[in-house]
């Protein structure tokens, strides 16, 4: 659905410290840095595939880093031990809570989920379903 996402940050070596513990939860690994003319940053993705990546990044036009309102990055797991790890390691890292793990019903009759906000603020969630996991394999 998508081909990347990226996230600014203002404290890039926390940013990449915190996605570098969180993100290992879930198997994905820090992409080889290379030279792309933008500004500094890091990227991450899944062992063996191109796609999709995810960065932190500062701006590329050269202003401060915000958080948007009303922005979420949900990460898919390939189980709820994998959600609960990521949300453990996020709060560990520096994140804020925004719901524990969980089923949440309302979504779907298997979606377990958790949520928190990164060290300066985007917004993340963790999510298991068969549906999802299965797609991950495939």
């Amino acid at each position: 659905m998508y081909s990347h996402i990226q996230v600014g940050a203002r404290d890039l070596p926390r940013m990449v410290a915190f996605y570098d513990a969180v993100l290992a939860e879930l198997g994905l690994e820090r992409m080889v840095d290379g030279e792309d003319d933008g500004p500094p940053g890091a990227g991450w993705q899944q062992p063996g595939r191109q796609w999709p990546q995810f960065f932190v990044q500062q701006p590329f036009n050269g202003l401060p880093a915000t958080w948007g309102n009303g922005v979420q990055v949900s990460f898919a797991a390939a189980s709820a031990a994998q959600v609960d790890a990521a949300w453990a390691t996020a709060l560990a890292m520096g994140a804020l809570d925004e719901g524990e793990p969980g089923l949440r019903p309302q979504y779907s009759a298997d979606y377990y989920g958790a949520y928190c906000r990164d060290p300066e603020g985007n917004k993340l969630c963790f999510v298991y379903t068969p549906h999802l996991a299965h797609q991950q394999r495939t």
